[in-house]
């Protein structure tokens, strides 16, 4: 069974005490592929240190996260830019509206985003969406960018059944994590009801761990705990739901 976390930032400082023990851990429970969204510059050699440290399973994404989107925005884009021209990404994420923590750059967030989705369909990359409290705004956003050449992943989706759709329409798989095993996280009332084509597992890790270790620092290895949530959600066995969220996976990085 192989099973492929779509999101998790491994290079955070918060796996610097054990990184190797707990990549063996997700190895060892059958998680080989592992897609790394990017933050902003700052983060780019850590990224690039995991990637060559483990060469075989570790695919990068370029992008500039829309809380990190601050005075100097022109200055990451044209980093995000500079180094889809210089190597192999799978991806042109994690990028989006962010309205929980400020609300000051909303403009040039929007702006961002766009920039981005159209550095994604120059490199015919896909796209990894970060939304929080913005569904709004990033709709709009994608409802001006929309047609050939967008696709990608509504990563860590906590919207409503009409959200869901919404996302689908515009070719975006639904990233599920740990919030679908979360007792107020609400997606698990309606997620039956999407088909699991549309759908791929992530983490976020070391953010928004799953139930039981919900406060705690995540890490990839609990996958397995939204692999059993999507199980009983889907009345379908965990190798299934694993292989077809893989091949899912694998449509949108190409790889």
């Amino acid at each position: 069974m192989i099973i492929t976390d779509t999101h998790t930032h491994l290079y955070s400082e918060a796996f610097d005490e054990d990184r190797s023990d707990m990549m063996q851990r997700a190895l060892d429970v059958g998680v080989e592929r592992f897609f790394i969204p990017a933050i902003d510059s700052t983060y780019t050699q850590s990224m690039l240190d995991l990637e060559s440290n483990y060469p075989a399973n570790i695919f990068l994404m370029m992008g500039l996260h829309p809380t990190h989107v601050k005075e100097n925005y022109k200055e990451e884009l044209a980093h995000v830019e500079e180094w889809l021209t210089k190597k192999k990404f799978y991806a042109v994420g994690e990028i989006g509206v962010d309205l929980y923590w400020d609300k000051t750059f909303l403009k040039e967030q929007q702006e961002a985003f766009a920039y981005q989705i159209r550095l994604a369909k120059k490199h015919q990359l896909p796209i990894v969406i970060h939304c929080r409290d913005a569904f709004d705004e990033v709709f709009e956003v994608l409802e001006q960018e929309k047609g050939e050449g967008l696709f990608g992943i509504f990563h860590c989706f906590t919207g409503t059944l009409e959200q869901a759709h919404q996302a689908i329409s515009y070719n975006m798989k639904l990233g599920i994590g740990g919030v679908a095993t979360f007792k107020n996280g609400k997606i698990d009332k309606f997620l039956n009801q999407i088909d699991l084509k549309h759908i791929v597992l992530e983490t976020d890790a070391p953010y928004l761990a799953p139930t039981p270790y919900r406060g705690k620092r995540n890490e990839s290895s609990y996958i397995v705990k939204v692999l059993e949530k999507l199980s009983s959600i889907y009345s379908m066995p965990e190798e299934e739901i694993a292989e077809i969220t893989t091949e899912n996976s694998k449509e949108i990085f190409g790889i």
